[in-house]
């Protein structure tokens, strides 16, 4: 008994591979833009709180983000660049660029789960607050937005891994404005009818005579 072994047919493939394509692409675009939105608007909020022991009591104490650490807004600027520029390059430079783009999201998942428990901002504040450059904050308490920037590093990340599966199937900005920017053939004017009344007078003007042979 002889069995048969199915075949995928070229323009079969060729269609499934433009699906793939086409959605990891959309994925991709909303992961990356939507995790560095995220990873930057975690950024500017408060991380923690705490309080200081001054003269006549307590003083209250916060920190944002940018306070605790700058470098998961800056990963989510050099991930959404690196998001931008896969579609300006090809072949080597767009699996350089994407190995960037998820790079910079385990970055800044990194950074930012590190700064969830950091208190080195609190503290630089109470001695401030203080006056007194042992100071320590007393109190201290952390809000939930590192873990919202580190969402926002994984979003980054995935957009990365998606660009380096499917980055070969996705359109390249570079050959759009080759092919734009491409020298048109120069048209050349068609010869003139000699017996046409506009071309015997273009004749007399340079001082042919038109009928001449």
């Amino acid at each position: 008994m002889e069995y048969v072994t199915a075949v995928p047919h070229p323009r079969s493939e060729a269609a499934g591979s433009a699906r793939a394509g086409r959605l990891s692409l959309a994925v991709a675009l909303l992961c990356g833009a939507l995790g560095a939105a995220v990873a930057l608007l975690a950024t500017r909020q408060q991380w923690s709180r705490g309080t200081a022991t001054v003269a006549g009591g307590s003083f209250p104490l916060t920190a944002n983000g940018s306070d605790v650490t700058g470098v998961p807004a800056a990963l989510a600027v050099v991930g959404l660049a690196a998001l931008v520029a896969v579609f300006a390059v090809r072949r080597a430079g767009r699996f350089a660029v994407a190995a960037l783009l998820a790079l910079a999201g385990a970055g800044t998942v990194a950074a930012a789960l590190l700064g969830a428990s950091d208190s080195s901002a609190l503290d630089d504040k109470a001695a401030e607050v203080s006056g007194d450059t042992s100071a320590a904050v007393e109190a201290l308490s952390h809000t939930a937005w590192p873990y919202v920037a580190a969402v926002g590093g994984l979003l980054l990340l995935l957009a990365g891994v998606l660009a380096l599966r499917y980055g070969r199937l996705w359109p390249a900005m570079s050959g759009r404005y080759e092919r734009a920017g491409a020298p048109r053939p120069r048209r050349t004017a068609a010869a003139g009818d000699p017996d046409r009344p506009e071309e015997l007078w273009k004749a007399l003007d340079r001082g042919e005579d038109p009928t001449g042979a």
